[in-house]
Order: C-alpha cells, then structure tokens, then sequence
C-alpha cells in the first residue's frame, strides 16, 4: 500500500471510523496484496524428474493452408486443377462428415484459375488427366492468345521466383507463361516454350520482380491450331528451403521446441498418406472432408520429415486409425523406418531418401473418441484396433514409441462424449465412457504415452448440477482467467493419480501424458494477453515432470505473425522461446507461505479439487537447474494487474553474485508484436548483482532469474 493511500486512510479513520471502515471493505484485493510481501524457499536438495523439451512441442495440421501457405513457399492455390479453370470462383462439394453444419468450414475459394480468350477455349480433359481427375485443355488460334490466369499472388521487388510447369501441345503450339505485377509494359516479364509434342515435358520457370503487389498475375497463354494440356505449374520464391518458407523456418528454428506432430488432428482420420509420397506434380490433389478444402499434397511424409531436420526437431507422426487400417500404419512405419532393402523402403529410396529417417513417436489415430471423428467407432472396437496397429507397427520397428487417443472424463465431459455413451455427464473413473482409463486397462502393454487434449476457456464453465457448460458470470478476474489452462493441466493430473490408484499396473508401468493439442483462445491474434496463461501451464506442467512429457501447441504457426512474405515469433512464440533457452531442466522444490485460493468452481469432470500454482500466491514460481546443474533459473509469473513483492530463500545451493533477469513485461497486457507494425513486446535481457532478498515483478509479467551455481 503506498504511503499516499495510507496517509489519506488514517485521516479518514480520525475523523470518521465507519466511512473508513466502508472504504477497507470497498477496495479491491490487488490492494492489499502489495501491503504483504509473500515468502518463497527454493530448496535445491529437492528435485523432480527432467523437464523434457517436448514440452515445448508444435503441431501441425493440414487444416485448409495452415501447412500449405503457412510453412510451405507455393504461391499459387489449386496449381493441379482440383477445380474446372472457371471465370466465377469454384463451388466446393457439399459440407459433410466432420463438417456437417458448420458454416466455418463450407468455404468458398478466393483464388482460382480463370480462363483467358472467353469461357469456351478451356475444357476439362478426363480421359488423359496428368494428375487428379482432369487436366486443361486449352483450344488453340492462330492469333489469339487462349489460356488461363491466376491473380491474388504476392511478390516483392528484387526477389527472384522459380517454378516449373508442365505441357503437352499440337506442333507449333506457342505457350508463353507471364507475370504481371503492375500496369505498364514494362511490368511484367515472359518466357516462352515451343517445341511441344504428345507427351506431357516440364519446362523450368523464373522471374524476377521489379515492385512489390499482393495482386499479380501469371498467365498461361498458346497460339497455334490444335491445342495444349497444362499438367501442373508451381511458383515459389527462388530462396525457398527445400520448399519452405525460408522467414518461416528462421523464426520456427528459433524456438528449439523438441517434437513436431503431424499431418493431424482432425485431418489424419481421412488422410491417405500414399498420396504424399513420390514425384510431387503426381500426386493427386484430394479434398479433404474434414476442413472442407482441397489439398495438392505437396506436403507429405518426406516432406514433414524434411521440415523436422530444418528446424532440428524430432518428428512425431500420427497414423490414420479413423478411416485407415493396420496394414497401412504398418507401410508407413516402414516407408520412413525401414531400410532400404524393404519393400517401402526401397520405394522410400526411390523417391530420394535412401536412409531410413528412425522416427520414434508414433500416435495411433486423432481423438478416436469423438463421435464426430472420421471412422468414429465403440470404445471395444477402437482398443481392439489400437492394439492392432501396435502389433503390425512393431513388426516393423520395435524400437518406436506409441501414443494412444486418450480423453480422460475432462475431455469426455467437456466434449460431451461420455453422456451419448453411457449417460453420464461426467463419466466415472474406469467406466464404459472414460476412454483414456479403459485404453489403460486393456491397451497398456501397446502404450507409451497416452495422448490428450485440451483448450482452455476462460468465459465458460462445467455446471456439475445442471450437467452443461455455462458463461462464467460475472467474468473471471484476471488472475483467475490467466490460470484457466494451467487448470487443465492440473485437472489431468489429478484425473492420471486416480488411475494410478485403480491401476496396480499402471503403478507397474508408467504411461506419461502428451499433451499434444492444447492452446487458449482469448487473447486476440499476436496478442501478449494469453503469454502468462501460458506461463502459468508450462509451470503446471514442470512441477508434475514425472507425468507431462510432451505437449504440441496448437498450432506451430501460432507462434509467428506472418502474412504471405514475412514472418516473425509473436508473444506467443517469444514465450516458448524464453523458456527454452533460459529455464532449466531439473525441476527444484518452491514452498512458501501463501497458497493459492479453492477452486472458484465445484471439483469435477474439467475443474480439479485443488487450483494450480505454487503457494506464493497471487505469484506462481517455479525453478529448475539445468542439465549440468551448473546454472539455476527461477520464474516467477505475475498474473495480477499490478505490481507484486516476493522474498525468495534458497536452501541447498550458492548462487553467484551476478545473474541475468529475462523478462517479458509490456506496457498493456494487449500488446501485439506484427510483422508490419513495430513490436509492442519484448524479452528483456537484464544483467543483476545478486539475486534480490526482495524480488518486485511488473504487472502481468513473466520473468526468468538466472544465477550460476557456486
């Protein structure tokens, strides 16, 4: 409390107890808790099991072009012609499956291939189709350029641009291939191919531009009698990295995260991964179902494997169990594990990768519990299935880590699964609708890890007696909404001790929880509102190392502000990065003398019993050495809008008189960083003396202290 507020509160307690008694009663806790310095002891005789850096981990999805435009550097949309070449946008096919009545995923294309010399000179070639279902082919004349365009596309001056099309025509067929980025003549630069035959050749493409537009053009134009087939065309910038997005990786490699997921989700359930593999012009394009778009799979199985070495991460692939089968997951194993001498494995090295890639993480199947999944199926059937796939995946590689479609009764509440299985709201531990502690019990020797998932809601909550979610009214504090995902976290380790209670050979052998979906939606895009929400789960997590060894947020391009030429680490992403680079890996004991507040709403289903973070309440700290023991990190999140005091005692170890302080702590708890405006967040580096008696924290702030150990 400041000195003006007490001065203003003794006079008014001289002249008039009762007003100052109303007053005490009026003001708001954050007050008060300044007045109290809470105390912390870090006792590093104590210490938890290793973080793992898979904690940190991303996912991927091939939902819409979160792979396609966000990692991968294609510029043209629909470049195998999913899509008849039409003057007015594509009409996708009906919303089904996954998508059933939701209006989010009926999309409409943006972008489209449209016809050049009137609506009559292009048609649909089915009976020859280079790749997919049909090719374009375009009628010829003497004089008039026929063909098709594409506009909408992005390029920046004095960037080169590569590509590649492929063409078949009638002798004497001219083809010129344009990009326009401007008005004027000189706008725009042409390459010229002849000397087609029957026989579909590819032909190489390159620009250079010469001014910036988020609207040009290539166009694909002949003259001549007779006709030609376009088979494919792509257009990348010239710096791309084997495909990717080169601003991408350098901002997705600065985080170090550990595992990367992939292809799903959702996704994976419908997914043929053979379609990914081979010569990439070949590969059909598809449409997917489940997010109601179309896919050129460009991106597959080499592909993502080719993405996890870039960014220096380990790969984590999730095999289709909703519409797939066992013998296909059992290919797959041995497309990317098997040596070269296999079946897959030569077909692996014909297609340009002869060394096996020895991925280790293998999820089998993507919330096979939900009832909206692609191939949905009983509990029974799918452990059934599990073990199937177990069985057949470790013919191949018996060294590989298998992680099962988990939804312990958070999940299952919050989703509303358990009630169209056994109709209870909240299932019971081990009944016929707690999915994640029947796979225990009958899938255990086929599971290495036991996926789940969560994303947070700080506006709505389970209401145990009327059996539903409810809007949490009036909202939550700040505090309370930034601990909403730690909350998750704690309520699925609380869930995971009651397993262990009824599952003497889950005791026997531990099965670790990957979280490998999880994120907070809230806080606006690029905005720093959900980085201490974050913080605080990460928190959650490390004290409980033993049983979280994995997480993938949701989604890797979560952590970057990007548009089509740019991208740079967000808050979100500055986060991850802070942490991984500056907290330790063995987690220590903190203790102290405020616990956190009950639980604001009753214990079941997604709420635990007891709320997360370390008594240091309205602080949660944690601390951890890292790997050699040799330095010591201490975080201390500030969760309040207001500044907070904390003492922090240390038992066990003798700390240098010199640290650094890491530090995120912006002005408004809304700060944005984007790739076109100037960053309103940052991470402070900051040297110190020795380690403050009395550490004072900026509100909404996260800070890492950061001390070599003597």
């Amino acid at each position: 409390m400041n000195s003006l507020l007490r001065f203003a509160l003794a006079k008014t307690l001289s002249q008039n107890p009762a007003v100052c008694l109303l007053l005490l009663l009026a003001l708001p806790y954050a007050v008060f808790s300044q007045a109290r310095i809470v105390n912390a002891t870090i006792d590093a005789s104590k210490t938890g099991t290793p973080i793992s850096k898979n904690i940190y981990g991303q996912f991927l999805e091939h939902g819409g072009d979160i792979v396609n435009t966000g990692v991968w550097s294609e510029m043209l949309v629909d470049r195998k012609f999913f899509y008849p070449v039409s003057t007015s946008a594509p009409k996708p096919p009906p919303v089904m499956g996954n998508a059933a009545g939701n209006p989010r995923f009926n999309r409409t294309p943006t972008r489209w291939w449209a016809p050049i010399g009137g609506d009559v000179v292009v048609t649909m070639d089915t009976k020859t189709p280079y790749t997919g279902d049909h090719t374009p082919l375009v009628k010829l004349d003497a004089k008039e350029p026929h063909g098709f365009g594409q506009s909408g596309i992005a390029v920046r001056k004095g960037r080169a641009y590569t590509g590649r099309i492929q063409l078949a025509g009638s002798p004497g067929t001219v083809v010129k291939v344009t990009l326009i980025w401007g008005k004027q003549a000189a706008d725009r630069q042409t390459l010229t191919i002849r000397a087609l035959g029957a026989a579909i050749r590819k032909f190489p493409l390159r620009y250079a531009a010469t001014a910036d537009t988020d609207d040009a053009t290539l166009e694909i134009t002949g003259t001549g009698t007779g006709s030609f087939h376009v088979g494919t065309v792509s257009l990348m910038p010239a710096d791309n990295i084997e495909g990717f997005r080169p601003e991408v990786i350098a901002a997705l490699k600065q985080l170090r995260f550990g595992v990367l997921r992939f292809p799903g989700g959702n996704f994976v359930s419908s997914y043929e991964w053979r379609y990914g593999v081979g010569d990439i012009d070949k590969r059909p394009p598809i449409f997917d179902p489940v997010w109601h778009a179309v896919q050129p799979n460009d991106v597959g199985t080499d592909e993502f494997l080719i993405l996890c070495r870039l960014l220096g991460v380990d790969p984590y692939i999730t095999v289709n169990a909703g519409f797939g089968d066992a013998w296909s997951a059992r290919d797959l194993v041995e497309y990317t594990n098997g040596a070269a001498t296999t079946p897959m494995g030569k077909w692996r090295a014909e297609n340009g990768h002869p060394a096996p890639y020895h991925v280790e993480f293998w999820g089998v199947g993507n919330e096979p519990w939900g009832d909206y999944q692609m191939g949905s199926m009983s509990l029974p059937q799918f452990e059934l299935k599990h073990n199937l796939f177990a069985k057949e995946m470790r013919k191949v590689d018996p060294s590989i880590k298998l992680i099962a479609g988990g939804a312990m009764p958070d999940v299952m509440e919050g989703a509303d699964q358990a009630r169209r299985i056994n109709g209870q709201y909240v299932p019971d531990y081990l009944s016929s609708a707690d999915w994640t502690g029947q796979m225990i019990l009958n899938c255990l020797d086929n599971i290495d890890m036991i996926s789940e998932h969560y994303y947070a809601s700080g506006t709505q909550h389970t209401d145990m007696k009327l059996q539903k979610k409810m809007i949490i009214d009036p909202p939550l504090s700040l505090i309370e909404w930034q601990r909403a995902p730690a909350v998750q976290v704690r309520a699925k380790y609380e869930h995971y001790q009651e397993y262990l209670k009824l599952i003497p050979a889950l005791r026997a052998k531990p099965v670790p929880i990957a979280i490998d979906e999880w994120a907070y939606f809230g806080g606006g895009p690029n905005s720093y509102k959900t980085v201490p929400a974050y913080a605080w789960a990460f928190h959650e997590m490390f004290r409980h190392s033993d049983v979280f060894q994995m997480g993938a947020l949701t989604f890797a391009t979560a952590t970057m502000s990007s548009n089509r030429t740019e991208a740079i680490l967000n808050p979100t992403g500055m986060l991850f990065k802070m942490y991984r680079d500056h907290f330790g890996t063995i987690p220590v004991e903190v203790t102290g003398d405020s616990p956190q507040p009950k639980p604001t709403f009753p214990a079941g289903g997604d709420q635990p019993a007891v709320n997360p973070g370390s008594d240091t309440y309205p602080l949660d700290v944690s601390a951890a050495f890292s790997e050699d023991r040799k330095t010591l990190s201490i975080a201390v999140l500030n969760p309040s809008d207001t500044e907070q005091s904390i003492k922090v005692a240390m038992n066990g170890a003798t700390l240098a008189t010199s640290g650094h302080l890491y530090r995120m702590a912006p002005d408004s708890i809304d700060a944005t960083v984007q790739v076109d405006k100037k960053p309103e967040v940052q991470v402070e580096d900051q040297t110190l003396g020795a380690l403050p008696n009395t550490i004072t924290v900026r509100p909404f702030s996260v800070n890492i202290y950061s001390y070599p150990v003597l």
